[in-house]
Parts: C-alpha cells; sequence; structure tokens
C-alpha cells in the first residue's frame, strides 16, 4: 500500500503554474473574440436621466453598447437570480433598470473587437444622473438597524441564540468587568487575478441561440453554471462553465460576479464569443467584509472565572439583500459563560451587498472577542495564557454539545512553549529591546469543521492509470495535490499514476469552494468513489480464468503495486492493468456520492482551534509597529499534507499580520465613494512586513467530522493572529486599540 496520505508532497499543478501552462479565465484562446468593458456609475444613489452611447458607437470596432434601455429580455423574478450563496433579499441585476443603487454600480457595457477599444470608448459614454442623497456610515446610523431576515444560508450562518441565564444581574455582580466598542473597517478582497469571463458562443438548435462554453474565475463552476442557466433561460446541456484555475478568491467567487452577466448576455445578444474583465478599480465594485461596530461586556469572579458575556454587532450591509455573518456567537462557543446576551442587527446602506471573506464573521468577532477576554485577563492579574484554561470547557454552550475533538489545550501548551512565554513579564511597557518597546500577546482562533455533500467520478483508463475528478475547485489551496494523495492510497498506486480534474461543470457536481470544507467534503467523495472502484475492480478480477481470488472476498484483499493482492500473501497479485484488459480493453468507471453522517454527527459540535502568538515591536516616537515573530499552534484534525496546509496557514498568518496593521477600504461618505481602490494605496502585507512565522500542528484524531478525520485549514489559520497581534501592542505600550486596522496616528 502506498502511504502519500499524512506526507509533505510539493503541489502537482506546481509545474503548470511556474511555467505558465496554467491558464486562467482570462487567458484561453479564442478565435473571432470580442471585448467587453464595463461603465460604473459615478454616483452613490439616484437615477440615470440620460445616457448617451453614440460617441462611443462612433469608433471604429465598436459593435455594441448595452445599456439598461437595450438590454436583451432575461429572467424577471428573483429566485431565477439567487445563486447557492445568496443571502435574503432581492438580489443585484445589472442593467436592470435607470435606478442607482450603489457607488461604481455596472451601468453599461461597451463591446469592440479590441480590449483597449472597448475601453476608450466606455470613456465616451455620456451620463446624466438626478443624485438622491445617500448613507454609506455604519456608525452613524445605528439607531437604524433591525434584525436580519432568514433565508437559506441560515443553515451556516445562525443568529445569535437566546440569552442564557442573566446577563445584567450577573454582569452587575461580577467583580472584574471590561466593556468596550470597537469599530471594523471594509476590506476587500483583491486577489491577484481579476474577475473575467470568456464566453466561447457556438451555434445551436434551441431557442437559447447556442451553446455556451464559459471559461469563469468562480470557486464553484455549479454555482455558476446555475445562475446562467436560471438567468438566461438556457439548458444546462447547453451551458459548461469551466475553472481549472482560480488565482485567489478568498470568497469573492462565491457568487457569480457581474463580468459573467455581462458576458454571456453579449455572447447571447451578439452571437459571438465575448470575453469581460474586470480592471483593479473595479474588483472594488464587489462584495466586501463589511464595517461593523461591536460592542463587548465581560465579568469574571475575583478568581478569574468568566460569568458573564455580551456581544453586540451592528453590520452594514445593501439595501437589497441581508448579508449577515457569525460574528457575535464564538464567545459562547469558546467559554463556558453560564450568562450571555448576544445580538447582531444590521444596518441597510447605499452600498454593495457584502461578500464572505476568508473567515467570514469569524476572524471579525473573534479578534474582537479575543482582544476583549485579553483585557478582562489584565484586569484580573492573570496571565492571559492561564487565563484560558482556567476558562476552557469541552462544550460548545450554544448548542449544549460536546466537541467531537479539541485539541486546543495541547495548542496552548505546545504554542506557549515554542514562543517561549514563560519569559513574558506581565506589565505593559515592561519589555524593551534598544529604545524600542516590546510586546508579547496571544489569542485563541475557532472556526466550524463542515463536511457537505459531493460526488467523484473515477476511472482506471486503459492505460492502466487512474483518473479521479468532481466539480470542486482550487482556489491555490492544494486541493489538486492532496485529492491526488487519497486517491494513490486508496487504490495503492503510484502517485505520478493518479491525475485528479476539477473546475468542469461537466464533472460530479460539487458544493462551492469555501468555509473550509473541500477537503473534507470532496476527500470523502474521492475516497469514497476509489473504494467502490475497487470493489468493482475486484469483481473483474474474480471472473478472470482461472483468478488466484475465485474464492477470496474483498476483504481478504489489499490494493497496492498497482494490484490487487491477497493480504495474508501478496505475491499472489493480479495487476490492475490486467483487470482493465479482462474488461475488454476497456476502461473502468464509477461515480460515487458521500454524504455526512448526520446520525453521528449530531451529538456533538465540530470545530478546529488554534492558539496564536505574536512579538511585536513598536518604535515609541512614530508609533510604527513591526511583527517579528509569530507562532500558530493549530488543531485540525488529520492533516492530509503539512507542505500544502503549512502553506495556507502562513498565508493566514501573513494576512492577520495585514487585517491587524494595514488593511482597510477607505470611504468617503461624502461621495459614497471608496477612494483607495487600487493596490498602491489599499495596503496589505508584503515580503518586507514578514520576519518568523512558525506552525505548529497538534496531533488531533476525530472519527466524528467525516471518514477521513480532517477539518480544513483554510480559515483558522487567520481568526486568532489580529487579536494576538492587537493585544501584543497593548503589552508593548499599555494602550487599548479597538478600531483595526492599528495605525501609527492610533498609537501617537
Amino acid at each position: 500500500m502506498t502511504q502519500y496520505v499524512g506526507k509533505p508532497l510539493s503541489r502537482v499543478d506546481g509545474y503548470d503554474k511556474v511555467t505558465g501552462k496554467a491558464k486562467y479565465a482570462a487567458e484561453f484562446d479564442v478565435p473571432d473574440l470580442l471585448y467587453g468593458y464595463v461603465v460604473n456609475s459615478a454616483i452613490t444613489k439616484g437615477k440615470i436621466k440620460r445616457i448617451d452611447t453614440q460617441a462611443a458607437l462612433n469608433l471604429p470596432g465598436v459593435v455594441k453598447v448595452f445599456t439598461h434601455e437595450n438590454r436583451p429580455k432575461i429572467a424577471w423574478f428573483d429566485m431565477k437570480y439567487k445563486d447557492q450563496d445568496a443571502p435574503p433579499g432581492s438580489p443585484f441585476r445589472p442593467l436592470r433598470d435607470a435606478n442607482i443603487v450603489y457607488n461604481a454600480q455596472p451601468i453599461a457595457l461597451v463591446v469592440a473587437d479590441t480590449f483597449e477599444m472597448a475601453r476608450y470608448a466606455a470613456s465616451l459614454v455620456e451620463i446624466e444622473y438626478e443624485e438622491d442623497k445617500h448613507e454609506t456610515a455604519v456608525e452613524t446610523n445605528r439607531h437604524k438597524a433591525r434584525k436580519p431576515s432568514v433565508g437559506l444560508t441560515t443553515l451556516f450562518k445562525p443568529g445569535p441564540p437566546k440569552p442564557r441565564g442573566n446577563f445584567e444581574e450577573s454582569f452587575s455582580a461580577s467583580p472584574v468587568q471590561m466593556t468596550g466598542e470597537y469599530m471594523h473597517s471594509m476590506e476587500h478582497h483583491n486577489p491577484m487575478e481579476m474577475f473575467a469571463s470568456t464566453v466561447v458562443y457556438e451555434k445551436g438548435r434551441h431557442k437559447s441561440g447556442g451553446r455556451y462554453t464559459i471559461y469563469d474565475k468562480t470557486q464553484g463552476v455549479t454555482n455558476s453554471i446555475l445562475y446562467v442557466s436560471q438567468v438566461f433561460d438556457i439548458p444546462f446541456k447547453d451551458i459548461r462553465v469551466i475553472s481549472p484555475y482560480v488565482g485567489g478568491a478568498f470568497g469573492s467567487g462565491l457568487r457569480p460576479q457581474y463580468q459573467l452577466f455581462m458576458a454571456v448576455m453579449a455572447a447571447r445578444e451578439l452571437k459571438r464569443s465575448v470575453r469581460v474583465t474586470l480592471t483593479r478599480q473595479q474588483m472594488f465594485s464587489l462584495g466586501y467584509r463589511p464595517a461593523n461596530v461591536q460592542t463587548v461586556a465581560l465579568g469574571a469572579s475575583a478568581d478569574g472565572k468568566m460569568t458573564a458575556l455580551y456581544h453586540g454587532v451592528v453590520s452594514e450591509t445593501s439595501q437589497y439583500e441581508d448579508y449577515t455573518e457569525v460574528i457575535a456567537n464564538w464567545g459562547a462557543m469558546l467559554y463556558p459563560v453560564e450568562n450571555y446576551k448576544l445580538d447582531h442587527k444590521l444596518v441597510h446602506l447605499d452600498v454593495a451587498t457584502p461578500m464572505d471573506m476568508r473567515a467570514p464573521g469569524g476572524v471579525t468577532g473573534v479578534s474582537v472577542l479575543e482582544c476583549a477576554v485579553d483585557e478582562l485577563a489584565f484586569n484580573a492579574g492573570i496571565d492571559p495564557v492561564e487565563f484560558r484554561l482556567m476558562n476552557y470547557t469541552e462544550r460548545d454552550q450554544i448548542a449544549d454539545l460536546p466537541y467531537s475533538s479539541k485539541e486546543l489545550r495541547e495548542c496552548f501548551r505546545q504554542g506557549a512553549e515554542r514562543f517561549g512565554w514563560v519569559k513574558r513579564k506581565p506589565e505593559p511597557r515592561s519589555m524593551r529591546r534598544g529604545g524600542t518597546l516590546i510586546g508579547w500577546g496571544m489569542a485563541t482562533g475557532i472556526w466550524d469543521a463542515f463536511h457537505m455533500p459531493a460526488r467523484a467520478e473515477a476511472v482506471l483508463m486503459v492505460n492502466g492509470k487512474l483518473r479521479v475528478s468532481s466539480a470542486t475547485a482550487d482556489i491555490g489551496t492544494g486541493t489538486y495535490t492532496i485529492m491526488t494523495q487519497i486517491a494513490a492510497d486508496t487504490l495503492g498506486m503510484p502517485i505520478e499514476d493518479v491525475l485528479f480534474k476539477l473546475g468542469d461543470s461537466d464533472m460530479p457536481a460539487a458544493p462551492i469552494e469555501g468555509g473550509s470544507w473541500t477537503a473534507a467534503t470532496v476527500g470523502t467523495a474521492v475516497k469514497t468513489v476509489c473504494d467502490d472502484l475497487a470493489k468493482k475492480l475486484f469483481k473483474i478480477a474474480r471472473k478472470m480464468p482461472n483468478s488466484p481470488f475465485a474464492k477470496a472476498t474483498f476483504t481478504d484483499v489489499v490494493f497496492a503495486d498497482k494490484a490487487i493482492q491477497l493480504k495474508n500473501d501478496t505475491s499472489v497479485s493480479v495487476s490492475l492493468q490486467a483487470v482493465v484488459d479482462a474488461n475488454g480493453g476497456a476502461a473502468v468507471r464509477e461515480t460515487s456520492s458521500a454524504l455526512p453522517n448526520l446520525f453521528k454527527q449530531r451529538k456533538y459540535a465540530r470545530a478546529t482551534h488554534s492558539a496564536a502568538f505574536a512579538e511585536v515591536e513598536v518604535d515609541e516616537d512614530f508609533g510604527t509597529v513591526r511583527v517579528t515573530r509569530l507562532v500558530s499552534a493549530i488543531a485540525a484534525g488529520k492533516i492530509l499534507n503539512p507542505k500544502t496546509a503549512r502553506s495556507q496557514i502562513i498565508g493566514g498568518m501573513v494576512w492577520g499580520i495585514s487585517k491587524a496593521l494595514e488593511e482597510e477600504s477607505v470611504m468617503d461618505h461624502q461621495f459614497g465613494r471608496i477612494m483607495n481602490h487600487n493596490l498602491a494605496e489599499y495596503h496589505v502585507a508584503v515580503n518586507a512586513d514578514i520576519q518568523d512565522l512558525d506552525v505548529i500542528f497538534v496531533e488531533e484524531n476525530d472519527d466524528i467530522v467525516n471518514p477521513l478525520g480532517v477539518k480544513g485549514v483554510g480559515e483558522i489559520g487567520l481568526v486568532a493572529v489580529p487579536a494576538a497581534i492587537a493585544n501584543a501592542v497593548f503589552h508593548a505600550t499599555g494602550k487599548r486599540i479597538r478600531t483595526l486596522p492599528i495605525t501609527l496616528d492610533k498609537l501617537l
């Protein structure tokens, strides 16, 4: 048997990426291609009084300009525009009418024979607006907040539970208290690859006018094909969505973005192939991590036991959808507080609908919660690690269920030991390196461990090699590699003889790639289909003339060295190539579904956990902060590939630095427009900001979450880091900064 799972293998797709062989949505060669360029609104709220496209149409090479006045007839009902990640409400419809509901809203599409001509022509489109007063600030509109609506996505984003105990009474009686209000800024995803859709048109007989092959930047080809089919009334059989590589997405690709609508609309109307690519500036006209205001109040007994918890959130959403996140619930999942009160309300503003962004709600809420817990521990005069151990629980207080596994204690122990926490002086401003203040901080992380239904196909091909496929995505996380490892181990084949394919709607369906559930979900489907294929191969082998397995059962054999072997005598074997030959020289294939074991899982809460430790240097004169060391100890079940998993955690840690110290989308509320809509002014962490990053994977066995024991590592590497850094800044300076990011002006 092979033993690839658990080994630090290099990415199987690495060669294609470093050589440029890997193609992204805007890179596929298509003959006779037209290019679309989007025109965005210059106001935040109002109506288009007049739109003049003639100057653009007069240019050579310009084919058409689509606006709300001449767009083709498309679906009318809201349900047709609902995608698999849509929140409650009425989804945005590009070019629906003359109304402007947010700044930079797409209001026209110029189509030309070159991208350059389309972009230039777009600058000549004249628009006259009737402008209305707008509101875009959460903090000044909190009085308008209300409870969010309930929708399908509420299953994965449950609202705050009913209060437990009596928070007010318990808090008032607590000898140790903290209260604070925190402001969380808006953030945008900013993946390296901009959103693009290349729609290849072929003539067809259906009323839709043809067949469409769509190369789309997406985290779920099944979501894109569903959206296109519903909106444009095109049968599934006439659409194929392909997305083999994604240049980062971080949640922005979970919902179909407007360039997909524009490209399909133009291709369908013009009966030509069309590509629409967004610019970096236009990437800021999409969803984002929402700004919010959070209020926390914690109480503890004199000996440090937490007795009361309040976490209230007021978050922004658009005027047309109720986007919500799980922000307030994490404290009651982490700490055994008998008296809690949690609240989450939305303010409807004149902005685009927010969107899931890596660890949505988790990093937003945990960043605040863990800063508040650090402050409570300080007020109680107890070490931050010791305080968390004193308030440790093996149960999720909200679900009132034990965790299927929880090695957070070991995260604290191993992380503290690696970091050297025992040498920390507790008093703020007590540690220095030369003339620089040194701070040490830590925080806890938590994220849900999901498992979703999925399908996969496995084919033992005529050349004896294995091809496995599922319509999932790889947004740079290593999905290609870990699925190849699982398949190779299951059928005892060398990894070079296994090919895993993804990102094609013609493949067996899989959910959108997000929530850290892909390894567990698609991995289980791959394991299941390879097991089922193994049984089919064994049946063929038993029927072969003079088969050595004629009297054997499936439990008597093992798959190893590209063959089926008897367990008690591995010299008795039949090669997989011989099995294919016995099948008439035809490939042997199997398609299987894998479902979560809800009966087994319903008795447990399931989550990943982490402990992050941070060291910062703060220049007392200039207020600059530098993160010099980070240690993250992760408990995430079985680690399929320590190399790609470590890369995931490192990416989360880098983002944690960026989120804590640099990253925010700055809105000018006078104009309702994001002002730093480029990578020059939207600051993210770069190589010069990154010093010593250390990752520990704590051993954790869990046979409840899924058959593989996998919990996922996409989100858990991020959630604890911003709070650990903020707590380190307090330790260094004695200043509690309650607005992220922590910039030098807030420290001076």
